[in-house]
């Protein structure tokens, strides 16, 4: 399974922002995708997940209620929505696929991932 992320750029705070996140290959193996972040000296953390069989979807704290992610099973491409951006979002954006059913926010629970885009929200 290939992964490719796109739609990172710069944005003022308080503005909006979509990330994209297209995938390719064996994708029918897959049963759940992610979006993490990694800010400058910062582990990867968790931002949201969404089952491709149930359509749940699981934020972290941080994002909830500002975040949305989607997907479209038929175009394999996988959404986040991003509205009332902070600095503190300012981060590089990975998605991943996850052979696993249900809710999982460790990223070693994700055996597939993209090559990650930048957001960077201006205060």
């Amino acid at each position: 399974v290939q992964l490719q992320a796109s739609g990172g750029g710069l944005v003022q705070a308080g503005g909006s922002l979509t990330v994209s996140c297209a995938a390719s290959g064996r994708t029918s193996s897959t049963y759940a995708m992610g979006w993490f972040r990694q800010a400058r000296g910062m582990e990867r953390e968790f931002v949201a997940h969404i089952s491709k069989i149930t359509g749940i979807t699981t934020y972290a704290d941080s994002v909830k209620g500002r975040f949305t992610i989607s997907s479209d099973n038929a175009k394999n491409t996988v959404y986040l929505q991003m509205n009332s951006l902070r600095p503190e979002d300012t981060a590089v954006y990975y998605c991943a696929a996850s052979t696993y059913p249900t809710y999982r926010r460790s990223t070693g629970n994700y055996a597939y991932w993209g090559q990650g885009t930048q957001v960077t929200v201006s205060s």
